[in-house]
């Protein structure tokens, strides 16, 4: 994993994407993608354990924002809704809208991501954590990604643009 999180950082200051035309293209993204979450398609990650859900951006996410400058998150018992945004991420390149990917209630906020947001670019899927979340629909987790399909829908939607 070590490997693979070092040829994402390579890749990502060199410039080389997937989507890219140059004749030294990679043929496929190093992003990240862990066995065991699942996945929306607008990249935020779930991780489902006893009753509660932790949240995040994924490694692919992260790896097309760039660096994370500032993270806008919820206050704890806030009600989120699948599909709605529950917070923002913003990079040196845009900002952009987080997703739950799961309804119910924030039951934790990852406090130390206000004062270190590059932790989500270094360590998404770890330390990176945004929110964790009492699911009020834990059958809503089905109709998420698991990692090959995510993996698949990352790479068409890569080789799209």
């Amino acid at each position: 994993m070590a490997m693979r999180m070092w040829a994402s950082s390579t890749a990502n200051a060199l410039k080389i994407s997937c989507a890219s035309k140059a004749p030294f293209a990679l043929p496929r993204c190093f992003s990240t993608v862990l066995d065991g979450l699942k996945y929306a398609p607008s990249h935020e990650w779930v991780k489902h354990e006893g009753s509660v859900a932790t949240v995040g951006i994924t490694d692919h996410a992260q790896d097309h924002l760039g660096e994370v400058v500032f993270v806008e998150l919820p206050e704890l018992g806030v009600s989120v809704s699948k599909g709605s945004s529950f917070g923002a991420v913003e990079s040196v390149k845009a900002t952009s809208d987080i997703n739950s990917p799961v309804s119910g209630e924030v039951v934790e906020v990852n406090s130390k991501l206000t004062e270190s947001p590059g932790i989500i670019n270094s360590s998404p899927y770890e330390e990176g954590w945004m929110i964790k979340v009492k699911p009020s629909t834990p059958t809503e987790l089905d109709t998420l990604m698991g990692s090959k399909e995510y993996t698949k829908f990352c790479e068409e939607q890569d080789a799209s643009h």
